[in-house]
Protein backbone atom coordinates (compact mmCIF):
# COMPACT_ATOMS: atom_id res chain seq x y z
CA UNK A 1 0.00 0.00 0.00
CA UNK A 2 1.32 3.43 -0.91
CA UNK A 3 1.85 5.65 2.10
CA UNK A 4 0.27 9.08 1.92
CA UNK A 5 2.32 12.18 2.72
CA UNK A 6 1.26 15.63 3.81
CA UNK A 7 3.10 18.95 3.67
CA UNK A 8 6.28 19.33 5.71
CA UNK A 9 5.40 20.87 9.09
CA UNK A 10 7.50 23.23 11.18
CA UNK A 11 6.52 21.44 14.37
CA UNK A 12 4.57 18.29 15.17
CA UNK A 13 3.28 17.87 18.71
CA UNK A 14 2.55 14.33 19.88
CA UNK A 15 -0.28 14.59 22.41
CA UNK A 16 -3.10 17.06 23.03
CA UNK A 17 -3.11 17.55 26.77
CA UNK A 18 -2.24 20.87 28.47
CA UNK A 19 1.42 20.67 27.41
CA UNK A 20 0.65 19.87 23.79
CA UNK A 21 -2.05 22.51 23.41
CA UNK A 22 0.06 25.17 25.16
CA UNK A 23 2.95 24.30 22.85
CA UNK A 24 0.73 24.57 19.78
CA UNK A 25 -0.65 27.97 20.82
CA UNK A 26 2.83 29.41 21.37
CA UNK A 27 4.08 27.85 18.12
CA UNK A 28 1.33 29.61 16.19
CA UNK A 29 2.17 32.90 17.93
CA UNK A 30 5.71 32.41 16.63
CA UNK A 31 4.35 31.91 13.09
CA UNK A 32 5.05 28.18 12.93
CA UNK A 33 2.90 25.62 11.10
CA UNK A 34 1.88 23.35 13.96
CA UNK A 35 0.23 19.92 13.87
CA UNK A 36 -1.08 18.04 16.91
CA UNK A 37 -1.32 14.25 16.64
CA UNK A 38 -3.16 12.17 19.25
CA UNK A 39 -5.10 8.90 19.28
CA UNK A 40 -8.90 9.12 19.03
CA UNK A 41 -11.21 8.26 21.90
CA UNK A 42 -8.68 8.85 24.67
CA UNK A 43 -9.79 10.23 28.02
CA UNK A 44 -7.03 11.61 30.22
CA UNK A 45 -7.05 11.86 34.00
CA UNK A 46 -7.43 15.62 33.62
CA UNK A 47 -10.62 15.25 31.55
CA UNK A 48 -12.09 13.16 34.37
CA UNK A 49 -11.18 15.68 37.11
CA UNK A 50 -14.32 17.36 38.44
CA UNK A 51 -12.62 20.37 40.06
CA UNK A 52 -9.20 22.03 39.82
CA UNK A 53 -8.32 24.62 42.46
CA UNK A 54 -4.65 25.37 41.78
CA UNK A 55 -4.66 26.66 38.19
CA UNK A 56 -4.07 30.43 38.37
CA UNK A 57 -7.00 32.60 37.34
CA UNK A 58 -9.47 29.75 36.91
CA UNK A 59 -10.40 28.43 40.36
CA UNK A 60 -12.93 25.61 40.74
CA UNK A 61 -12.94 24.75 37.07
CA UNK A 62 -13.31 21.20 35.79
CA UNK A 63 -10.58 19.45 33.87
CA UNK A 64 -12.88 18.95 30.89
CA UNK A 65 -13.72 22.66 30.74
CA UNK A 66 -10.07 23.63 31.00
CA UNK A 67 -9.07 21.30 28.17
CA UNK A 68 -11.98 22.53 26.04
CA UNK A 69 -10.80 26.13 26.50
CA UNK A 70 -7.23 25.22 25.56
CA UNK A 71 -8.39 23.34 22.48
CA UNK A 72 -10.76 26.09 21.33
CA UNK A 73 -7.96 28.66 21.53
CA UNK A 74 -5.58 26.42 19.60
CA UNK A 75 -8.19 25.82 16.92
CA UNK A 76 -8.91 29.53 16.56
CA UNK A 77 -5.20 30.17 16.07
CA UNK A 78 -5.01 27.73 13.17
CA UNK A 79 -3.49 24.69 14.84
CA UNK A 80 -4.11 21.56 12.77
CA UNK A 81 -5.10 18.31 14.50
CA UNK A 82 -4.85 14.76 13.22
CA UNK A 83 -6.21 11.67 14.96
CA UNK A 84 -3.95 8.64 15.03
CA UNK A 85 -1.25 6.81 16.92
CA UNK A 86 2.35 7.77 16.19
CA UNK A 87 3.97 4.37 15.80
CA UNK A 88 7.54 5.42 15.02
CA UNK A 89 9.72 8.49 14.53
CA UNK A 90 12.70 8.38 12.16
CA UNK A 91 15.34 11.08 11.57
CA UNK A 92 15.71 12.36 7.98
CA UNK A 93 18.04 14.81 6.24
CA UNK A 94 15.50 17.63 6.68
CA UNK A 95 14.10 16.73 10.10
CA UNK A 96 11.91 13.78 11.01
CA UNK A 97 9.43 11.35 9.53
CA UNK A 98 6.53 10.13 11.66
CA UNK A 99 4.61 6.97 10.88
CA UNK A 100 0.99 7.67 11.87
CA UNK A 101 -1.23 4.67 11.19
CA UNK A 102 -0.58 4.17 7.43
CA UNK A 103 0.50 7.77 6.70
CA UNK A 104 3.93 9.40 6.68
CA UNK A 105 4.17 12.92 8.10
CA UNK A 106 7.33 15.01 7.80
CA UNK A 107 8.35 17.75 10.20
CA UNK A 108 11.35 19.88 11.05
CA UNK A 109 10.91 19.60 14.84
CA UNK A 110 8.96 17.42 17.27
CA UNK A 111 7.56 17.99 20.75
CA UNK A 112 6.67 14.87 22.75
CA UNK A 113 3.75 15.70 25.05
CA UNK A 114 1.88 12.42 25.39
CA UNK A 115 1.61 12.29 29.17
CA UNK A 116 3.04 9.81 31.65
CA UNK A 117 1.13 6.67 30.64
CA UNK A 118 3.24 3.91 29.10
CA UNK A 119 2.11 0.58 27.66
CA UNK A 120 2.89 -2.55 29.64
CA UNK A 121 4.92 -4.69 27.25
CA UNK A 122 4.74 -8.46 27.29
CA UNK A 123 7.92 -10.33 28.28
CA UNK A 124 9.90 -10.97 25.12
CA UNK A 125 7.99 -8.40 23.06
CA UNK A 126 10.59 -5.66 22.73
CA UNK A 127 13.32 -8.07 21.63
CA UNK A 128 11.16 -9.38 18.78
CA UNK A 129 10.16 -6.06 17.18
CA UNK A 130 11.07 -6.30 13.50
CA UNK A 131 11.74 -10.03 13.90
CA UNK A 132 8.18 -11.25 13.60
CA UNK A 133 6.43 -8.71 15.82
CA UNK A 134 4.87 -5.61 14.25
CA UNK A 135 2.54 -2.76 15.23
CA UNK A 136 1.25 -1.63 11.83
CA UNK A 137 -0.97 -3.78 9.60
CA UNK A 138 -0.79 -1.59 6.49
CA UNK A 139 2.98 -1.14 6.84
CA UNK A 140 4.08 -4.74 7.36
CA UNK A 141 1.05 -6.84 6.48
CA UNK A 142 2.21 -7.51 2.92
CA UNK A 143 5.27 -9.28 4.31
CA UNK A 144 2.99 -11.98 5.70
CA UNK A 145 0.84 -12.81 2.70
CA UNK A 146 -0.31 -16.42 2.97
CA UNK A 147 1.14 -16.78 6.47
CA UNK A 148 -0.25 -17.77 9.87
CA UNK A 149 -0.84 -14.62 11.92
CA UNK A 150 -1.71 -13.82 15.50
CA UNK A 151 -3.18 -10.47 16.54
CA UNK A 152 -2.98 -9.14 20.10
CA UNK A 153 -5.34 -6.18 20.44
CA UNK A 154 -6.34 -3.88 23.29
CA UNK A 155 -9.23 -2.06 21.58
CA UNK A 156 -11.97 -2.07 18.96
CA UNK A 157 -9.68 0.04 16.75
CA UNK A 158 -7.28 -2.91 16.74
CA UNK A 159 -10.11 -5.19 15.64
CA UNK A 160 -10.82 -2.85 12.73
CA UNK A 161 -7.15 -2.74 11.74
CA UNK A 162 -7.15 -6.54 11.76
CA UNK A 163 -9.54 -6.52 8.80
CA UNK A 164 -6.63 -5.52 6.53
CA UNK A 165 -4.67 -8.58 7.66
CA UNK A 166 -7.60 -10.94 7.11
CA UNK A 167 -7.30 -10.38 3.34
CA UNK A 168 -3.64 -11.44 3.41
CA UNK A 169 -3.28 -14.21 5.98
CA UNK A 170 -3.69 -17.93 5.46
CA UNK A 171 -5.15 -18.04 8.97
CA UNK A 172 -5.57 -15.48 11.74
CA UNK A 173 -6.10 -15.84 15.49
CA UNK A 174 -7.25 -12.88 17.58
CA UNK A 175 -6.40 -12.31 21.26
CA UNK A 176 -7.90 -9.53 23.41
CA UNK A 177 -5.32 -7.82 25.63
CA UNK A 178 -8.26 -5.91 27.18
CA UNK A 179 -11.97 -6.63 26.96
CA UNK A 180 -13.59 -5.01 23.91
CA UNK A 181 -16.11 -5.70 21.16
CA UNK A 182 -14.95 -7.95 18.32
CA UNK A 183 -18.19 -8.03 16.29
CA UNK A 184 -16.43 -6.42 13.32
CA UNK A 185 -14.28 -9.52 12.80
CA UNK A 186 -15.38 -12.02 10.11
CA UNK A 187 -16.14 -15.64 10.98
CA UNK A 188 -12.85 -16.74 9.42
CA UNK A 189 -10.99 -15.13 12.34
CA UNK A 190 -10.58 -17.39 15.34
CA UNK A 191 -11.05 -15.41 18.56
CA UNK A 192 -8.90 -17.00 21.27
CA UNK A 193 -10.32 -16.52 24.75
CA UNK A 194 -6.93 -16.72 26.44
CA UNK A 195 -4.82 -13.90 27.89
CA UNK A 196 -1.33 -13.60 26.33
CA UNK A 197 1.46 -13.79 28.91
CA UNK A 198 4.68 -13.65 26.89
CA UNK A 199 6.28 -13.95 23.45
CA UNK A 200 9.31 -15.87 22.27
CA UNK A 201 10.91 -16.94 19.00
CA UNK A 202 11.29 -20.66 18.41
CA UNK A 203 12.18 -22.56 15.23
CA UNK A 204 11.51 -19.49 13.06
CA UNK A 205 8.07 -18.84 14.55
CA UNK A 206 6.67 -16.46 17.17
CA UNK A 207 5.15 -18.33 20.11
CA UNK A 208 2.38 -16.67 22.11
CA UNK A 209 2.21 -18.16 25.58
CA UNK A 210 -1.02 -17.93 27.59
CA UNK A 211 -1.99 -19.29 31.00
CA UNK A 212 -3.43 -22.38 29.38
CA UNK A 213 -1.24 -23.09 26.37
CA UNK A 214 0.98 -21.94 23.51
CA UNK A 215 0.19 -20.78 19.97
CA UNK A 216 2.72 -20.55 17.13
CA UNK A 217 2.61 -18.03 14.24
CA UNK A 218 4.70 -16.75 11.35
CA UNK A 219 4.04 -13.20 12.58
CA UNK A 220 2.32 -11.38 15.43
CA UNK A 221 0.71 -7.93 15.23
CA UNK A 222 0.10 -5.97 18.43
CA UNK A 223 -2.40 -3.10 18.52
CA UNK A 224 -2.49 -0.73 21.51
CA UNK A 225 -3.29 2.96 21.99
CA UNK A 226 0.29 3.74 23.03
CA UNK A 227 3.85 2.90 21.99
CA UNK A 228 6.82 2.51 24.34
CA UNK A 229 9.43 5.27 24.19
CA UNK A 230 12.18 2.85 23.17
CA UNK A 231 10.24 1.78 20.10
CA UNK A 232 8.87 5.23 19.29
CA UNK A 233 12.30 6.86 18.94
CA UNK A 234 15.13 4.38 19.63
CA UNK A 235 17.86 7.01 20.20
CA UNK A 236 15.82 8.92 22.78
CA UNK A 237 17.33 8.90 26.27
CA UNK A 238 14.91 7.97 29.07
CA UNK A 239 14.95 7.69 32.83
CA UNK A 240 12.48 4.97 33.70
CA UNK A 241 9.18 5.99 32.09
CA UNK A 242 10.17 9.67 31.82
CA UNK A 243 12.15 11.74 29.30
CA UNK A 244 15.01 13.85 30.73
CA UNK A 245 15.15 17.42 29.35
CA UNK A 246 17.13 20.60 29.99
CA UNK A 247 15.58 23.95 30.91
CA UNK A 248 14.71 24.52 27.26
CA UNK A 249 12.77 21.22 27.14
CA UNK A 250 15.42 19.80 24.80
CA UNK A 251 15.93 16.03 24.75
CA UNK A 252 19.22 14.36 23.83
CA UNK A 253 18.03 14.20 20.18
CA UNK A 254 18.53 17.55 18.38
CA UNK A 255 15.21 18.91 17.13
CA UNK A 256 13.18 16.79 19.56
CA UNK A 257 11.67 18.42 22.65
CA UNK A 258 9.44 17.11 25.43
CA UNK A 259 6.93 18.74 27.78
CA UNK A 260 4.37 17.87 30.41
CA UNK A 261 3.90 14.71 32.42
CA UNK A 262 6.24 12.71 30.16
CA UNK A 263 9.19 14.72 31.55
CA UNK A 264 8.47 13.70 35.15
CA UNK A 265 6.98 15.04 38.36
CA UNK A 266 5.22 17.12 39.49
CA UNK A 267 2.29 16.00 37.36
CA UNK A 268 0.47 19.33 37.45
CA UNK A 269 -1.45 21.27 34.80
CA UNK A 270 0.42 24.53 35.44
CA UNK A 271 3.78 22.80 35.05
CA UNK A 272 2.64 21.14 31.81
CA UNK A 273 1.36 24.41 30.33
CA UNK A 274 4.63 26.19 31.17
CA UNK A 275 6.77 23.42 29.72
CA UNK A 276 4.72 23.37 26.53
CA UNK A 277 5.28 27.11 26.16
CA UNK A 278 9.04 26.75 26.67
CA UNK A 279 9.24 23.81 24.25
CA UNK A 280 7.62 25.85 21.49
CA UNK A 281 10.00 28.77 22.08
CA UNK A 282 13.00 26.42 21.98
CA UNK A 283 11.71 24.77 18.81
CA UNK A 284 11.35 28.19 17.18
CA UNK A 285 14.90 29.07 18.16
CA UNK A 286 16.14 25.73 16.79
CA UNK A 287 14.41 26.38 13.46
CA UNK A 288 15.86 29.88 13.24
CA UNK A 289 19.36 28.52 13.86
CA UNK A 290 19.04 25.72 11.33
Amino acid sequence: MRLKNIEMMDIVIVGKGPAGLSCAITARMRGLEALIIAPPKTTSWLAKTEQIDNYPGLPKTSGADLLAAFEAQAREMGVTQREGLVRQILPTDNGFMLLVESDVIETKTIVLAMGAARPQLLPGEEELVGMGVSYCATCDGMLYRGKRLGVLSASEEGAEETLFLVKLAESLDYFSLKKHETNVLPVTVKVIGEQPQSLRREAGSIVVTTKTGEHSYDGVFIFRNAVSLGMLLPDLATEGSFIPVDRGMRTNVPGVFAAGDCTGKPLQVAKAVGEGNVAAISAAEYLAAH
